[in-house]
């Protein structure tokens, strides 16, 4: 028969050991979970936010010049995460616009917020453009770029 004689600094290495144990599993027991539940309980929707901008200025011989602008003029999401984009109309008066390559359209109102639901499931660079100031000559290109990785 043989017996194990264990010494006192052994013994409190043990009983450290055995709280550190404890003490992390019952950390990692009140961590939220980052994974989403089975049938999309508790999915997160990312909300992005823009605004409608404008820029004005005079040119030397005094010509007024303006510009209207998606601000931010780029965002990023991820392949197949949810997104609630928020469009606050700040300047000029409605904004139509669509997402090309997608069937998402609408308009954005002076003084309202239109929310606009995203989810892509293709890689790559897609653009809102405001119908009403597409391009230089009508004081824009109003576009924002929305780049999915």
């Amino acid at each position: 028969m043989h017996f194990f004689v264990l010494k006192r600094r052994a013994l409190y290495l043990i009983g450290l050991i055995v709280f550190l144990a404890i003490v992390g599993s019952i950390w990692m027991n009140l961590k939220p979970d980052a994974t989403p539940a089975i049938g999309g309980q508790n999915e997160q929707i990312r909300e992005i936010h823009l605004v409608t901008g404008e820029f004005k200025s005079k040119t030397d011989d005094g010509k007024e010049i303006e510009a209207y602008r998606w601000d931010p003029g780029t965002i990023f999401v991820e392949k197949g995460e949810k997104v609630s984009l928020k469009i606050l109309g700040v300047n000029g008066k409605e904004h139509p616009f669509i997402i090309e390559g997608t069937e998402i359209k609408g308009v954005v109102k002076k003084g309202e917020e239109t929310v606009v639901p995203l989810q892509f499931d293709k890689e790559g660079t897609y653009r809102m453009i405001c119908l009403t100031h597409p391009s230089a000559e009508h004081n824009g290109p109003m576009i924002a770029y929305i780049v999915v990785d």
